[in-house]
């Protein structure tokens, strides 16, 4: 995997920031203005007009883009094993770690039902954004908790919309968010709560040791210093 490249800064419409991170914030903190929204790159070469929310990949860029210059210190890790699914993007804040399901309009729900069992157990929060043909009925299909961001092509641009906000999800297993570490990654967070004796035993062993010694507030900001800090070769 690949660490990803920034692309140049494209104009955008003046947004309200405060909207803008109450994305990903307790709700009972901060409470959004209104909806948030920014219009993001042209159209695609390729894509045919009104076909920017038709594929996965066109949607990706802008949407990494406004999450990147609008939300202040956050990373995005693409293409993520958890379970028996891949989440699209993690979103790694200070102290959290977030998962984003990309449904294009020619995307379906088949593997949905799998791919929000396996959400549930790795992250703090999660996030689905649907393009416009999932929009009236996506609801239906994620829990409560779950966030929701629209996309839609206007005049040849993406704008993204929040329809709800994320909760706080009950089913995250810190067992299973510590699994998303590399060795290497597990003994740094570790560093003074576990022993060293116990640096070269199997990972799994390892995570073991840390979920028992570290605090869980430690221990949430720890793993998000450690995915900031990841570097792929």
């Amino acid at each position: 995997m690949k660490k990803r490249r920034k692309k140049a800064a494209a104009v955008i419409a003046p947004v309200d920031l405060e909207a803008l991170r109450a994305l990903f914030e307790d709700p009972g903190k901060k409470k959004a203005k209104g909806p948030a929204r920014v219009r993001r790159a042209k159209k695609p070469e390729e894509a045919k007009s009104g076909e920017m929310m038709a594929h996965d990949r066109w949607m990706r860029e802008p949407l990494f883009e406004w999450l990147e210059e609008q939300l202040g210190k956050v990373r995005i890790l693409e293409e993520i094993e958890i379970g028996k699914s891949r989440a699209d993007a993690v979103l790694v804040t200070e102290d959290e770690v977030i998962g984003l399901e990309i449904k294009s309009d020619h995307d379906t729900y088949t593997r949905l039902e799998r791919q929000v069992k396996d959400y549930a157990k790795y992250f703090d929060r999660n996030y689905v954004v649907v393009g416009t043909s999932h929009a009236m009925h996506i609801e239906e299909h994620v829990p409560e908790t779950w966030g929701i961001i629209t996309a839609e092509e206007v005049d040849g641009a993406a704008d993204f919309y929040l329809l709800r906000r994320a909760g706080e999800n009950p089913e995250r297993e810190m067992k299973r968010k510590l699994s998303l570490l590399w060795r290497a990654e597990l003994h740094a967070v570790g560093e003074g709560f576990v022993k060293y004796k116990y640096a070269e035993k199997p990972r799994e062993f390892l995570a073991g040791k840390v979920l028992e010694a570290v605090p869980e507030e430690v221990l949430q900001r720890r793993i998000s210093e450690a995915l900031f800090e990841r570097e792929y070769r």
